[in-house]
């Protein structure tokens, strides 16, 4: 609809525009606000809209200054922190693409990444990340500068193409003071169908391949998302995950700016449980790998503690067993009033411990997570709410919408998302959500999107009835279901969960197709495992010493031999081999998200496998 003759124009629905122009109504209508806080030495240090949106539009104009051009690719190698932000959001306003690349990534992967992105300016975190870059530098012929967030230790190197990120921040002010006119029209934006973010695939079956992902697409996917967890100007989120993946792109970027949330950059992966005690969110989101470190530093916090606090947390989570099958809206009195009791004794010191007390929304996505978690974190008093999503789909098709759907489903499709299943059970995704295509790769775009636009997900699923509808839930990735020597279906993934809910147990590789019986390669979980190893009063230096230990072996059979008593006789595991060192991106084994690259452990442990079944 067209205005009156001289009347103002209608201003435009905030969803309908791009996050950058997002990020500019909040400058302009919340100037003062905060925005961002990031912990540093200790202390939480602000950014204000007004601020966050000045940070990138001088880091983008500086961008234009050094030669970048909409459309080009500006890749981010380091961790989660406010630079990243400002620079996305600068990238965006004038036109530009941003890739983000694991900080953990060896340099030969991060050559490849940037070499698959084409990128012409490279934004590092600091020296750590600098010295890839350098190492590879000769071999990247369109790179034009590199950009240092964090210039400590820099003093005698060659200068020669490094910019520091405040130094390209207030060349973009100065060209906006000198050439206002000029500078407004450099800003405009991205139209909504324009490329957002290439995101990396994990690579766990082949090499990564770069997801292109339009505005629109992200923002329909935030929208859908923030439909169930309801974020909105006066919450809080804490940003932890890589930002490379697209999840952590959700939290930290899309629905904070879509809906004026103020972000939290922990100060770092390792201290994320002291951070969470200081910011208590309402919405948190882990990965099943964060729930299980939670689950497994409640485990030995409370066998350091022993006594009266381990009998006390014993007969607490004994009592609530059945709080755990049921959602609280369907709890009898005497089970509010019991867990009430169990609150007040020990579950509310629990929740302070891993800070997450006053959690109405937790999320748990990324990847299968055991039942057995599921349940213990209902009875702690967070019910954990799964979701379903992928790189391909903008990270968001379905979640459970409350905690009445039943455990281990992944809830319903997002309005204007649709999901059906394929004759062999594959997810189909259709919808807006869905990527533009993997760049310069036609020949697997057209193997993940078929003519009629529909996404084939790989993974396997069937629906179930939920409390508003049929639900989804997830059997496993496609390619890695196993048919035993006998002819049975094994889903690995319910094994390998199962054996990790256990604190001593990290990570676990069932090894059943064609075989005989299901075999699994375990690593221990070093901390816990050497925890207990000190309790026992058994010497061990390191890792693998401590692995040799006969007594380790009998801890994780007795592990083994409990998830076993769950598991249908098929699926239980008869012969296990313990890893002599932690699984290693460096060495291939797992990708940069940490998941396990079945194909290549299979083939480095192929001895060890055979002697398994020998």
């Amino acid at each position: 609809m067209s205005a009156a003759p001289g009347s103002a124009a209608p201003t435009p629905n905030l969803a309908d525009l791009p996050l950058p122009l997002q990020l500019r109504h909040w400058a302009r209508v919340r100037p003062d606000a905060t925005a961002l806080r990031q912990k540093e030495f200790g202390i939480w240090r602000t950014v204000t809209w007004a601020e966050y949106d000045d940070r990138a539009r001088g880091f983008g104009l500086g961008l234009l200054q050094l030669g970048l051009r909409p459309g080009q690719t500006v890749a981010i190698v380091g961790e989660n922190r406010r630079e990243w932000a400002f620079a996305e959001m600068g990238v965006a306003l004038i036109g530009g693409i941003t890739a983000g690349v694991y900080p953990t990534s060896p340099a030969p992967e991060v050559e490849y990444l940037l070499s698959l992105a084409d990128a012409p300016v490279i934004v590092v975190e600091d020296q750590e990340q600098l010295d890839k870059v350098l190492e590879v530098r000769a071999r990247l012929p369109a790179l034009l500068a590199i950009v240092v967030i964090d210039e400590r230790g820099l003093r005698r190197y060659d200068r020669s193409g490094l910019l520091g990120f405040d130094q390209v921040v207030e060349r973009g002010r100065r060209f906006e003071t000198e050439h206002t006119e000029q500078a407004a029209r450099s800003l405009l934006g991205p139209a909504l169908d324009d490329i957002a973010l290439m995101v990396f695939t994990s690579g766990s079956t082949g090499r990564p391949k770069a997801a292109m992902m339009s505005w629109r697409g992200l923002g329909r996917a935030a929208q859908g998302l923030n439909s169930v967890i309801g974020c909105d100007d006066r919450s809080s989120l804490v940003s932890y995950l890589p930002l490379c993946h697209v999840a952590e792109q959700m939290f930290s970027i899309h629905i904070p700016v879509a809906t004026g949330a103020v972000v939290n950059f922990a100060e770092s992966l390792r201290t994320i449980q002291e951070d969470l005690r200081e910011l208590s969110p309402r919405i948190f989101f882990g990965v099943p790998r964060i729930w299980e470190k939670f689950h497994s530093s409640i485990q030995s916090k409370l066998r350091e503690a022993g006594g009266l606090r381990l009998w006390t947390y014993r007969r607490a989570m004994a009592s609530l067993q059945s709080n755990a099958g049921k959602p609280r809206s369907r709890w009898t009195v005497w089970e509010r009033l019991r867990w009430r009791f169990w609150y007040l004794l020990i579950l509310r010191a629990l929740l302070n411990f891993i800070g997450l007390r006053r959690c109405e929304v937790a999320i748990s996505s990324g990847a299968p997570i055991a039942p057995e978690m599921l349940r213990f974190f209902r009875i702690l008093g967070v019910p954990i709410r799964e979701a379903y999503g992928l790189t391909e789909a903008s990270g968001a098709t379905t979640m459970q919408r409350s905690e009445a759907s039943p455990v281990g489903t992944v809830g319903m499709p997002y309005a204007g998302v649709q999901v059906r299943l394929a004759d062999d059970g594959e997810i189909l995704i259709h919808g807006e959500v869905v990527f533009r295509g993997y760049y310069r790769n036609e020949a697997a775009t057209r193997e993940a999107i078929d003519a009629d636009g529909w996404l084939h997900t790989g993974d396997v699923a069937r629906w179930e009835d939920g409390p508003d509808g049929p639900e989804l839930r997830i059997v496993d990735r496609k390619k890695d279901i196993m048919i035993t020597a006998g002819g049975k279906n094994i889903t690995p993934s319910e094994i390998e969960n199962a054996m990790k809910f256990s604190p001593y147990i990290k990570e676990a590789v069932v090894v059943a197709d064609r075989r005989r019986f299901v075999a699994a390669l375990i690593q221990i979980d070093f901390d816990n495992v050497s925890k207990w190893a000190t309790e026992q009063g058994l010497l061990f230096t390191n890792f693998r010493s401590l692995v040799d230990n006969e007594q380790v072996r009998l801890l994780i059979q007795r592990e083994i031999d409990a998830a076993n008593a769950a598991m249908p006789q098929v699926q239980q595991v008869r012969r296990f081999h313990l890893f002599v060192k932690e699984l290693d991106h460096d060495d291939g084994e797992v990708t940069a998200t940490m998941k396990v690259k079945r194909r290549s452990i299979y083939e480095k442990y192929a001895d060890v496998i055979e002697a398994l079944y020998a």
